[in-house]
């Protein structure tokens, strides 16, 4: 059983700085994905931020330049680096495995951002 627990998230003003963490246990297969996606009230879910395999980055428009994906293999655990925070990225922040050998889709509970003065 995939398991997803994010962790980090919180109050910050306009212009700071948060870097969630979303720990993995369960075993998912070498071919995969991983990512952070963000829902806020009223709102579609979207995809923030992925990272596959084999290294490779993907970024929503709106957080290029500002925010980075990366993972710790040791620790099985997905980071998400966010910079240069602003209102509009208030939202839920959810971790996302996408095991591709299994067709298997996991989710985490997610964790609140707030970004405010």
């Amino acid at each position: 059983q995939v398991q997803l627990v994010e962790s980090g998230g919180g109050l910050v003003q306009p212009g700071g700085s948060l870097r969630l963490s979303c720990a993995v246990s369960g075993s998912i297969s070498s071919i995969h994905s991983m990512g952070w996606y963000r829902q806020a009230p009223g709102t579609e879910r979207e995809s923030v931020a992925g990272l596959t395999s084999d290294g490779s980055t993907n970024y929503g428009d709106s957080v290029k330049g500002r925010f980075t994906i990366s993972r710790n293999n040791a620790k099985n655990t997905l980071y998400l680096q966010m910079n240069s925070l602003k209102p509009e990225d208030t939202a839920v922040y959810y971790c996302h495995v996408f095991d591709f050998s299994r067709d298997m889709r996991y989710w985490g509970k997610g964790t609140p951002v707030t970004v405010s003065s």
